[in-house]
């Protein structure tokens, strides 16, 4: 391979191409993947600065799979296909990997041994991480995401990016001091780095520093501007999520949906779905909190934004909730469509991931209950052992996960499991005793099984957070 031939990306590792401007395109794909910037299609740019490029084609191929016309990558995959013999050694390995995690027969146990394989060899490649990472997240395998991370983590102790990547997975483990720490240390780096602030805001909210929290991220917002519709949304999520359990006026949640979340769709380059989950998370927080009338409107409209067919199968998280604001709407045949539509596609996957994703499934059926007001229904459905953590497989944080927990705990008490709820809801206070709701859900549970000095104290327990965390708002 002639020398004039081969240029090195932001890395320092070879690629096969005579363009400067393909591997400038490259390496600001680089930035944009870890920055979750707004414009990955840059990586197209690469592709056409020189259309030889395996490296430039394969990263395409990546972006265009998970984009409005996913067919369009095949294209793509098959130019760098056409090259990859004269290719480097690191083009090949980017090359395998991506291949098979866009290919028809993915299999992500293979999908993770070749991103691991890269990064034993390549270490300092952080965008083959941030995928593996990614996969992780979808298999519920906090475990494995950290073992990838501390494995690069020797090489790339200054790099802008990699605490982020080590807080977040240390957050799914519930290793709030170390994730804390990484955090603290990527926005030492990078003070504009959006994943240690996503992560920073978890702790505080894990602690139930829900002011710290806002204050802390409505700082950070003016460094959000140019990021993608999803991190966008999903920070300003956590802002509301915030002011909700920190029992802020309410409309100071809606002025966040109103105003950072719904608005995001206003701009030309929005990603709806992106926008959609975000704003069903919270919506679905608010209802069970029983706001319901002022939230009744807005849920109207992203209920019917929800009939298109088009925003389905995009994230599973997005498919469940979207089955619950559809039933609860009373767009009960669309509810309908969507969850059979979730079932049928369970049906096509391997043996073992059906079993997986069965829990995923159940959850959506408990969801379509729930939105209808069968109560009883969705106790039948998830049972008395229901345990959040089995359905991480659904592509949701422990944080997004939680409401899925107070759905069931209302549920108990609602069905008249008051015991049940009582025991649950005592060892969720154990880990968050400063969070108002928990509080309210045993005064309740307290209430219903007719023991009033307990229900006191879990009511005047509650009363002094609530006063606590937002007084100056009020």
């Amino acid at each position: 391979m002639e020398g004039e031939t081969v240029k090195f990306d932001l890395w320092g590792y070879p690629v096969k191409t005579t363009s400067d401007d393909c591997i400038a395109a490259i390496n600001s794909y680089y930035h944009q993947v870890l920055s979750f910037g707004r414009n990955r299609a840059i990586i197209l740019q690469a592709s056409i600065n020189d259309e030889d490029c395996v490296l430039a084609n394969i990263l395409a191929a990546h972006f265009l799979s998970s984009s409005a016309n996913p067919s369009s990558a095949s294209s793509r995959l098959a130019a760098a296909r056409a090259k990859l013999e004269n290719s480097t050694s690191y083009e090949k390995a980017i090359f395998d990997s991506v291949a098979c995690l866009i290919g028809a027969d993915r299999n992500d146990e293979i999908v993770l041994d070749l991103h691991s394989k890269i990064l034993k060899e390549f270490p300092r490649d952080l965008v083959s991480l941030k995928r593996a990472q990614l996969v992780c997240f979808y298999l519920g395998n906090p475990e494995l995401s950290l073992q990838l991370v501390e494995q690069v983590l020797p090489q790339n102790q200054q790099e802008s990016y990699i605490y982020g990547m080590l807080s977040f997975p240390l957050l799914e483990l519930g290793r709030m001091d170390e994730a804390e720490k990484a955090a603290r240390r990527g926005l030492e780096i990078n003070k504009q780095d959006l994943w240690s602030q996503h992560n920073l805001c978890h702790v505080f909210q894990y602690e139930c520093h829900y002011k710290e929290a806002v204050e802390f991220m409505e700082a950070c917002s003016p460094t959000w501007s140019s990021c993608s519709s999803f991190m966008y949304t999903h920070n300003w999520w956590h802002v509301a999520i915030c002011y909700l359990e920190g029992h802020a006026p309410f409309q100071k949640v809606l002025e966040v949906y109103d105003h950072y979340i719904w608005r995001e769709l206003q701009r030309s380059d929005a990603d709806r779905t992106e926008v959609y989950l975000n704003a069903l998370g919270l919506m679905l927080r608010a209802y069970v909190r029983g706001h319901i009338t002022c939230t009744e409107d807005r849920l109207k409209t992203l209920a019917n934004c929800l009939t298109d067919q088009s925003t389905w199968h995009k994230e599973w998280l997005l498919d469940l909730l979207a089955v619950w604001a559809l039933a609860s709407s009373n767009e009960v045949s669309k509810a309908e469509s969507l969850l059979k539509s979730m079932q049928s596609r369970v049906y096509t996957m391997s043996r073992k991931k059906q079993q997986s994703m069965q829990r995923g499934i159940l959850l959506a059926e408990s969801l379509y209950e729930y939105g209808r007001g069968n109560c009883q229904q969705v106790i039948e459905l998830l049972g008395l052992d229901f345990d959040v953590n089995d359905c991480k497989m659904i592509g949701a944080s422990d944080e997004q996960l939680e409401v899925f927990s107070e759905v069931w705990y209302t549920v108990l008490l609602d069905t008249g499991h008051f015991s049940k709820a009582i025991d649950e809801i005592e060892r969720r206070v154990k880990k968050r005793e400063g969070a108002p709701f928990f509080w309210r859900l045993l005064e309740k549970g307290y209430s219903i099984a007719g023991k009033e000095d307990a229900c006191v104290v879990a009511k005047e327990n509650a009363k002094a957070l609530e006063a606590a965390y937002f007084e100056q708002t009020v």
